[in-house]
């Protein structure tokens, strides 16, 4: 009876440990993938300016980006008419003065706006690598929206033929996981943060404690974890501690580059390569 129930035990402690590694487990990435984008520091939305007379996620921030040496970060989403366009928001408001959604407006209406009140545009996902030109690695995190899929699959085609280093990253642990099982010689990161800011965002506690902790990466293996800077779960540090890069965001002082393999930075100019 002893030798049963210590048979049990041990088979229950081994679930307990087992459970919450398959749950956590990055993907591997080899050092040939990994080494273009360690050290780097990438410039939030390009380099953009505090005033905004360089507004984010335009053509001119990613130019002066590329010009100085750095890494990109950029982010992607459809318009109505299934353009992928480089903005971060959902709607139009912040950036462009129009209380409407991003995918709301075809591509020809999108580029009759104005970023920031100054004379750049919204800008084609291609127009933005054309920029660039693999002068920097680059970081695309693709939006969730109404058509992930479409998103993924236009995404990886433009990437495909794009001649540079460049990586991808979303929130949604299932575009990550797209890219998983589509494109694999892509390197993938999920991005993360506290539980507190996923309720803000209008997520239930559930979806939020899953999501700062990384918990469904069995879904899509991330071989990074960009994290929002500051303290990070006892999770997120396990999945790093099994192999993850880590990446931070969004940097505001050269300080954050220690212990980082990435930084995502904005309104400084700290060094190209800190490693």
């Amino acid at each position: 009876m002893e030798k049963k129930t210590l048979f049990c035990l041990g088979a229950g402690l081994a679930g307990a440990v087992a459970l919450p590694l398959f749950l956590l487990a990055p993907g591997s990435a080899s050092r040939r993938q990994r080494e273009p984008f360690r050290g780097m520091n990438y410039a939030h939305r390009g380099l953009h300016t505090r005033d905004k007379s360089v507004p984010e996620n335009s053509l001119e921030a990613f130019r002066l980006a590329a010009r100085a040496g750095y890494g990109i970060e950029l982010d992607v989403r459809l318009s109505k008419d299934g353009q992928v366009v480089v903005f971060h928001d959902d709607t139009l408001l912040r950036v462009c003065g129009l209380d409407k959604r991003v995918d709301e407006l075809t591509y020809a209406e999108l580029s009759q706006l104005r970023l920031c009140g100054t004379e750049q545009r919204i800008p084609l996902f291609s127009e933005a690598l054309g920029v660039i030109r693999g002068r920097g690695p680059l970081i695309v995190e693709l939006k969730t929206g109404p058509h992930n899929r479409e998103l993924c699959e236009k995404t990886y085609q433009m990437l495909e033929r794009y001649r540079g280093d460049v990586c991808v990253e979303s929130f949604n642990p299932f575009i990550v996981a797209w890219f998983r099982l589509h494109g694999r010689d892509v390197v993938r990161g999920q991005l993360s943060m506290p539980a507190a800011r996923y309720k803000s965002d209008g997520m239930s506690l559930v979806q939020g404690f899953l999501l700062s902790r990384t918990l469904m990466n069995f879904l899509s293996r991330p071989q990074f974890i960009a994290y929002r800077i500051g303290p990070r779960p006892l999770a997120v540090r396990l999945v790093e501690a099994l192999g993850a890069m880590k990446f931070g965001w969004t940097s505001h002082e050269p300080r954050n580059e220690k212990g980082r393999d990435g930084v995502i930075f904005e309104f400084y100019r700290p060094k190209v390569k800190y490693k």
